[in-house]
């Protein structure tokens, strides 16, 4: 999915094909919060005035290039998660092995959106220290990623939580729902600060 264009891409989304889907999306919108924090450094760089933030900016550089790494790549890995999940809902329902594909897959489909929300809450955690390290004409920057970032958890969030609904270990499915569940009420009020304080700096 990665080696697609844009329009391709959007194409491919627009279509019935079963890849890529939300998940995809989700981890796209991430992948660009994380650009916009590094644009947002290199913006910010060797000027005199964001000097006492060299070394945060720099170390916010590093990891918002691993994250939007990280989130690419896992737009294939949630394309390659599906498939067997669709593959398994198309077992007839009286077969004997369906049960324990069905879970399985759920559980496999689960890991790609969990970990686009994991990282959509790093990202938001640096764009909200850009917010104010960040330099000024780029401050608008940060508050697109910091919605972007928000989008993109909630987004995964609803992949993870429509496969643990249908998964027979509920005790799995509760850890996956309390953890999303823990990751929303710290990074949607995040994401909401980092735009306040976006909006405050524009004025």
């Amino acid at each position: 999915m990665t080696g697609l264009r844009l329009t391709e891409f959007a194409n491919a989304l627009a279509s019935k094909a079963p890849v890529p889907g939300g998940g995809g999306a989700a981890a796209l919108a991430g992948a660009l919060a994380s650009a916009l924090a590094s644009m947002v450094c290199e913006l910010t760089f060797g000027k005199k005035k964001y000097a006492p933030y060299e070394d945060d900016l720099r170390r916010i550089a590093e990891r918002a290039l691993e994250l939007r790494e990280e989130l690419l790549a896992l737009i294939d890995a949630d394309a390659a998660a599906f498939e067997p999940l669709s593959r398994a809902y198309a077992i007839p329902k009286d077969a004997p092995e369906r049960a324990e594909v069905m879970e399985a897959a759920l559980c496999a489909a689960s890991r790609p959106p969990m970990d686009m929300a994991r990282r959509c809450g790093e990202a938001l955690t640096l764009l909200h220290e850009l917010s104010e390290k960040g330099s000024a004409i780029a401050v608008s920057d940060v508050g697109v990623g910091a919605q972007l970032a928000r989008a993109a958890l909630l987004s995964a969030g609803l992949n993870v939580r429509i496969n643990a609904k249908s998964m027979t270990d509920r005790a799995h499915a509760r850890e996956l729902l309390d953890e999303l569940d823990a990751l929303e009420a710290r990074c949607v009020p995040l994401a909401e600060e980092t735009f306040g304080k976006v909006k405050a700096r524009i004025g």
